[in-house]
Formats: C-alpha cells, sequence, structure tokens
C-alpha cells in the first residue's frame, strides 16, 4: 500500500536544495516510514515543529512521495522473481507504460538504453505463472516485439548502502 502526495511539484522542475538535516530525515523515513514525528524529531534532536514542517516541506517538493509498506514476495507467495526485457516499437513507450504498471506482477519498470527497451520486474508464484505472463500477456501485447526473461536467484538488497547513499550523497 502506498500513500502519496498529492500536490508535490512538477518532478521535471529543478531539484529543491537539501540540507544535512533534510537528508538525515529522508534516510530516517526511509528505514522506519511510520516513525513518529516525535521519534524522528528526539533521534535528530531538532524540535517536532522542526520535523514537522520539514518532513511537509519534503512531500510538498516531491522529495517524499509516498510511505510503503515493505513485504516479503516469498512469504506474501510470489516466490519467483524475474527481470522482463521488451524490445518494443519505438513509439510505444508512453502508450505502453501505464497498461504494464497495472500488471499486478509486474513490480518496477524502467525505460532503459540498450539491447531492450524496457526493463521489467516481475514477481510471480511460479514458474507455470511467469510463464503465462510472459506468453500469455507480454507477448500478446502488439507494441512488444520480444523478449527475454532473466531469473532472479537472490535479491541482494543492501539497506545499509542505500542509507549511506541517502544519507552522504554518493558512497564510494
Amino acid at each position: 500500500m502506498t500513500s502519496s502526495s498529492a500536490g508535490h511539484e512538477d518532478p521535471s522542475g529543478p531539484a529543491p536544495v537539501l540540507d544535512d538535516v533534510d537528508r538525515a530525515i529522508v534516510a530516517q523515513l526511509r528505514d522506519d516510514g511510520r516513525m513518529s514525528m516525535r521519534a524522528l524529531a528526539a533521534t535528530l534532536h531538532i524540535s517536532r515543529a522542526g520535523a514537522y514542517t520539514r518532513v511537509q516541506r519534503l512531500e510538498e517538493a516531491g522529495v517524499i512521495t509516498g510511505y510503503t509498506a515493505q513485504v516479503d514476495p516469498q512469504r506474501y507467495g510470489y516466490g519467483l522473481s524475474a527481470y522482463v526485457h521488451l524490445k518494443i516499437a519505438q513509439p510505444a513507450w508512453k502508450q505502453l507504460r501505464t497498461r504494464l504498471m497495472t500488471i499486478a506482477e509486474v513490480e518496477h519498470a524502467a525505460l532503459v538504453s540498450g539491447d531492450s527497451d524496457i526493463v521489467l520486474l516481475v514477481r510471480t508464484r511460479d514458474t507455470a505463472a511467469l510463464r503465462d505472463l510472459v506468453l500469455n500477456s507480454f507477448q500478446n501485447m502488439p507494441e512488444v516485439l520480444s523478449t527475454q526473461t532473466v531469473l532472479i536467484f537472490d535479491d541482494l538488497r543492501s539497506t545499509r548502502h542505500n542509507r549511506s547513499l541517502i544519507a552522504g550523497g554518493m558512497a564510494g
């Protein structure tokens, strides 16, 4: 479930200037999106009013775009993950992206450079469901010229690495 902030600024506009406290707030909320303003303020040694004002400004600026529950796909019943690479008819991206994101098994879609045009992160219950998704959904879309599926054996998410990028800029 995602709760998005309504009315945030145009993402194509300039990025807002963030200071160390703003970055620390984002890092804390990425780690625990349910953290109370009181706990956030105490952790960062700022006032509750200051924490609330900064979070509201970050939401309005489109830096914080929502709050999401992180779900273990395996325990949720979607134990098979894969990247599906799509080659598409070139003018098709805009009309295809909305349709792709309505498919429950598509967790993420990206327009990319290279041999494929779109890379999808999909999660399915099993290989039969993945086969059905690729053969009967993606390959039946007229804009899709070809597909290539790459199975994910282990998801190497690094929460520590993500936090260090957010808190301190580029990590080496």
